[in-house]
């Protein structure tokens, strides 16, 4: 098979698309041809050699991506033949591989497609759709609320607008460029601002007034920009920091509520004995029914390396997604 492998850590180019063996699955395991691989931007962190969720980088070479769509072709011991041929998706957790024509995983990880969903809108939603849904936990947008997205175009942020949207908020997105707010106007937000403008943030204080949410993946002079114009007794819900992290001199909420919500406090809200599974099972049936739906900026797998220059350098709209170059399946 073909694969995108990473020998040395460093720049996007040290992805290399190349032919490697093919995986076989183990005890417990399935492997699935993957029509679709998620990309995060996690993953541009582990390529450049940063600890990853595990605490420490990736051992080399390692094939990047932990997020996959596809068919399964193959069971291994233990597991039902009723598996092969069928449509799953699939978050691999700290193990790496996605970034291939096949996989491997455990077949507890496997999640079948809904009928109405396909590869790539079912892999958008299994990472980036889960971490959405653990997000609007914390500050269940609805009527009378004024929501502020950041990073409105992204993958998290195109979801977040339509969950707040379908709440009966208020939605006012934020993007850079004229392109990305017309993505994001589309996308059914009630205000696009481009916060690359000069005095945007006037702009929106002048639409919406003071806002009472504000999910924030962005961190940076942004996220403090936004944390200004929370309503007393706001919300302001943390869950990244893709520009930089808040620090010390970003002003203090008043009666508001600061919260992080990225790893162990997610997971307590969401409860269960599969925290994790069951988020992605609500992500799923978002998109599912249509309530959510999901953007995506595709590349060619051969091309991994600019799907992540393309997203370190923001110029991507949606989830970034590979496809490996193999005929589809038949839904």
């Amino acid at each position: 098979m073909h694969a995108v492998r990473l020998h040395a850590f460093g720049p996007a180019e040290n992805l290399v698309h190349e032919e490697v063996p093919d995986p076989r699955p183990g005890p417990g395991q399935v492997r699935i041809a993957v029509r679709a691989a998620g990309v995060h931007l996690l993953d541009t962190a582990l390529r450049a050699g940063r600890p990853g969720p595990a605490g420490t980088p990736a051992e080399l070479p390692t094939v990047p991506g932990r997020e996959v769509a596809g068919v399964v072709d193959a069971v291994g011991e233990g597991v039902d033949d009723a598996w092969l041929g069928r449509d799953v998706v699939a978050h691999l957790g700290f193990v790496p591989g996605g970034y291939a024509e096949l996989a491997v995983t455990g077949v507890d990880r496997l999640h079948v497609i809904p009928p109405r969903l396909d590869h790539v809108g079912a892999v958008a939603m299994i990472g980036t759709g889960r971490t959405a849904m653990g997000v609007v936990q914390f500050a269940e947008p609805g009527p009378g609320d004024v929501v502020l997205v950041p990073a409105a175009a992204g993958g998290i942020g195109t979801l977040l607008v339509q969950y707040a949207r379908n709440a009966g908020a208020t939605v006012v997105g934020l993007a850079g460029g004229p392109a990305k707010t017309a993505q994001v106007t589309a996308n059914g937000a009630d205000l696009a601002v481009d916060y690359t403008a000069p005095g945007w943030a006037g702009r929106l204080a002048a639409y919406a007034g003071r806002v009472t949410v504000v999910f924030d993946g962005v961190g940076g002079d942004v996220a403090r920009t936004a944390v200004g114009l929370l309503a007393p007794g706001g919300r302001h819900v943390v869950f990244g920091w893709s520009s930089q992290g808040l620090d010390s001199d970003a002003p203090h909420l008043v009666d508001g509520v600061s919260v992080n919500v990225l790893g162990p406090a997610m997971l307590r809200r969401a409860g269960g004995p599969d925290p994790l599974r069951t988020l992605e099972e609500r992500a799923l049936a978002e998109a599912a029914e249509g309530r959510l739906v999901p953007a995506v900026h595709r590349f060619p797998l051969a091309e991994a390396a600019a799907a992540h220059r393309a997203l370190e350098n923001r110029g991507t709209t949606g989830k970034v997604v590979l496809e490996p170059r193999r005929p589809p399946a038949t839904r």
